[in-house]
């Protein structure tokens, strides 16, 4: 399973292999979608969303360069670069850094519900008084 892993020259594929040319669209929608993130991002109105996908656009754009590079040195059988290794460190940081965004969405961005305000507290009559001087 390692030798699978971290074989240094694994067999090449073609640029028209379903694989690659799968790697290569994955690849560009993360391109593109990291330009529709920073359009997306600047119609905003809340300031927490703002703040919080601040990053997007340019891990999106970074993460499909790195690909487009790893599918070019896998398709090339250029030595250490096209280890398959690389691909799950690829997916492993992309799966933790959502992970990570998903639990900071969760846990800033909210809404503040209004509620009814009370006049009268029904304990209020129970409760001890301040002494009047």
């Amino acid at each position: 399973m390692l030798s699978y892993l971290f074989w240094p020259n694994p067999p090449a594929p073609f640029y028209s292999s379903p694989k690659v040319v799968v790697a290569f669209l994955v690849c560009a929608v993360l391109i593109v979608s990291s330009f529709a993130l920073k359009r997306w991002r600047s119609a905003q109105s809340t300031a927490v969303t703002r703040k919080l996908s601040r990053s997007w656009a340019n891990v999106a754009l970074w993460y499909g360069i790195i690909g487009i590079f790893l599918t070019v040195c896998r398709v090339e059988s250029i030595s250490y670069l096209s280890m398959r290794f690389w691909w799950i460190v690829w997916g492993a940081s992309a799966a933790v850094y959502i992970g990570f965004q998903i639990k900071m969405y969760r846990m800033r961005h909210y809404e503040v519900v209004p509620q009814e305000k009370k006049d009268e507290d029904p304990r209020e009559k129970y409760l001890p008084s301040k002494k009047k001087k």
